[in-house]
């Protein structure tokens, strides 16, 4: 799992959402085993009022500038946050399955959805290494739930597990959208049917077998080398694979220590863009490519061009990037 905000940082009212990356003091107890939380991990503050609460939805947008509104709706009702970038396929499946289960759960959560993309503060405050990553918010203290793709069972299981630490909280209220009556039942949800290999590709992502995932894409890229799902979801997965196992700290720290280490720069530029720091993350390839010899060349332009397929080619950041890169190759 990445290193989430612990259930010891009070968020309640922050308006510098940095704060939410403090870390808890040795000794604070986990609140998270297996990618669930604990049973009976507590999380500090007063009992929440109960009762229903008015949502224009029971699924949000959450944003950098509104998330201290839904800091203050846990009080009420516990959020799930859920963390995402479009570039990427594992984590647009998982935000439609969190929808359709609280949807389905009829107002007992609230789903905040945030683009990492566009909400830079939020992405670096929930330390968001990869997407997707889900959290839960309960009484304005944050509580890591996992990362990667998991199996909707899995899911719903984990939202049971968050259900009980809210109520030992107090948090037992419901959320009503606005306009739609309270014993109204849930759309239904239509799941667009996956091609072979990228069902398979994203099988293996659940499983954490990067290798395998990578060779699915593949034969779906050699069968149809249009296919630009595969494409990007190719460079995703390639994405995690570099960065699975390894924590935010040991990757900054390795950069830090060999400044000359081509390899560790580039994972750091991994992991910003990972995290949303995007521009920063070409900065950093683009800074060290006239230093690099000739091979050393070719690896950042290569890995400058994987990345475009990560966040999407139509990206705004891709045009300056590339004729950043255009200029230093000619």
């Amino acid at each position: 799992m990445t290193n989430m905000p612990p259930s010891g940082s009070n968020l309640r009212g922050a308006v510098d959402l940095s704060s939410l990356v403090n870390r808890a003091p040795a000794g604070t107890p986990p609140v998270a085993t297996n990618g669930a939380p604990a049973t009976g991990a507590a999380v500090g503050g007063p009992a929440a009022p109960t009762g229903a609460v008015t949502v224009p939805s029971l699924v949000l947008d959450g944003t950098d500038a509104n998330f201290g509104e839904l800091l203050e709706l846990s009080s009420r009702v516990p959020v799930i946050v859920g963390l995402w970038a479009s570039w990427s396929e594992p984590s647009t499946a998982l935000l439609a399955v969190l929808e359709k289960l609280v949807t389905g759960l009829a107002g007992r959560f609230v789903l905040a959805r945030v683009d990492i993309d566009s909400n830079p503060q939020l992405a670096q405050a929930f330390q968001a290494q990869s997407v997707p990553t889900v959290a839960a918010v309960i009484t304005g203290q944050p509580v890591q739930l996992f990362n990667g793709p998991l199996a909707e069972e899995q899911i719903a299981d984990v939202l049971g597990r968050v259900l009980e630490l809210a109520a030992q909280q107090g948090v037992t209220g419901t959320a009503e959208a606005a306009g739609v009556a309270a014993d109204a039942e849930p759309a239904a949800v239509v799941d667009e049917p996956l091609p072979p290999h990228h069902l398979e590709a994203y099988a293996a992502i659940e499983a954490g077998d990067y290798a395998t995932a990578q060779s699915e894409y593949r034969t779906a890229l050699a069968q149809n080398p249009n296919d630009t799902m595969a494409v990007a979801g190719l460079a995703q997965v390639s994405l995690l694979a570099r960065l699975q196992g390894k924590t935010i700290d040991q990757i900054r720290n390795g950069a830090a220590s060999a400044p000359d280490d081509l390899d560790a720069q580039l994972l750091v530029a991994d992991l910003d863009l990972s995290g949303g720091h995007i521009e920063d993350a070409f900065d950093r390839l683009l800074s060290l490519f006239p230093a690099q010899p000739a091979p050393g060349r070719n690896t950042i332009r290569e890995r400058i061009l994987e990345l475009f397929e990560v966040i999407g080619t139509d990206d705004p950041r891709v045009a300056p990037t590339r004729s950043r890169l255009a200029a230093l190759l000619y």
